[in-house]
């Protein structure tokens, strides 16, 4: 089998964006309301220089001259309105490029969250749990985020990247699995969303992925799959790179268990390309239907091309890279287009 000649391609990033942007929407500084006139103030001003007068730094400025009017007059430091403002200011650092500063900013609250949580009187009241379940929850978000800051080039930590998604993948199952077996306190909130508990997953499991540790991403990828109603368009995503992560997987040797064959994988593969494909169909005049319902099909077209090509039928493959490529031109999907070709491309010099 040809496996050195498929350059497979998976659709990175959108399951992480989806979550990063999840925690910057949740705690998002809100109505003024919430905050003594002294907060305020100091928030309108960040707010204004960061979203009106695009001043950066002012904007960092008056950020931190909130969070520090808030501890003068007492405010919880582990509620979503403090919370909220440490996170837009991490927000704000990343975006001025300043990934570094901004990972620094999150750790500090993961810390002192942290600190919070481990402290003994804090499980002493009902209300006291409940709240401690509504800070792992925001705990889980920042971690899974500084998981992304650190696997940005930018910064280039790939083990802290890992600490961190892997801390956050543990936590959310601990905690579904302690609700399953004990149910929810009186007082405590719901868990974490479906598509919150999938999105961490995901993360985790487009992290090995990208370091070719395929046999760790794809249990992950198909944990998120479980998470994610098949009305949604992300289902052909993360259908599609769990195919991948199949053809791929090379696991280390386990005493007495042989290894899987080659050709088993690549069917294994294509079994889940399929059914992204079939997802696909079925959702062609759904409501719910968006552009990565169109980008995630011509995606596993081309990779249907590369499972072919890596069973040395090239007559197929180009049939699935032409398919591909159409689709691609139709939708607007230029990457797609891209890869289509390369790959025909790849595949007439073979002749």
């Amino acid at each position: 089998m040809a496996m050195s000649f498929a350059t497979l391609f998976i659709l990175f990033g959108m399951g992480t964006i989806i979550y990063g942007n999840h925690i910057h929407k949740t705690y998002i500084v809100g109505q003024f309301t919430a905050y003594p006139e002294p907060v305020a103030d100091k928030l309108r001003r960040a707010i204004y220089h960061h979203r009106i007068n695009n001043n950066a730094q002012l904007a960092v400025k008056y950020y931190r001259e909130g969070i520090e009017e808030a501890a003068k007059c007492g405010m919880d430091p582990f509620s979503d309105e403090i919370i909220g403002v440490k996170i837009q200011l991490a927000f704000l650092m990343e975006n001025l490029g300043q990934i570094d500063r901004s990972a620094e900013v999150l750790e500090v609250v993961l810390r002192d969250c942290l600190a919070w949580m481990e402290d003994p009187e804090r499980g002493a009241k009902e209300a006291m749990r409940a709240q401690k379940t509504h800070v792992l929850a925001k705990m889980v978000g920042v971690s899974v985020k500084l998981g992304e800051l650190y696997a940005d080039d930018r910064i280039g930590n790939q083990q802290a990247a890992e600490e961190r998604l892997v801390w956050a993948v543990t936590t959310v199952l601990k905690e579904k699995e302690r609700r399953e077996l004990e149910g929810p306190g009186k007082r405590e909130e719901p868990w974490m969303s479906a598509e919150e508990v999938g999105g961490a997953l995901e993360s985790l499991a487009n992290h090995y992925e990208s370091h070719d540790q395929h046999y760790l991403a794809a249990p992950l990828y198909l944990q998120a799959i479980s998470f994610v109603p098949t009305t949604s368009c992300h289902a052909i995503t993360l259908m599609n790179n769990l195919s991948i992560s199949l053809a791929l997987q090379n696991p280390p040797p386990t005493a007495g268990v042989p290894a899987p064959s080659a050709a088993s994988q690549i069917d294994a593969a294509k079994t889940w390309a399929r059914k992204a494909l079939a997802t696909d169909r079925a959702l062609q005049k759904a409501e719910t239907r968006t552009e990565e319902c169109d980008q995630g099909c011509a995606v596993t077209m081309i990779n249907m091309g590369d499972f072919a090509e890596m069973e040395e039928d090239l007559a197929e493959a180009r049939r699935w890279w032409g398919e591909g490529v159409e689709l691609s031109r139709r939708v607007g999907f230029q990457e797609g287009v891209m890869k289509g070709k390369e790959a025909l491309a790849r595949a007439n010099k073979r002749k």
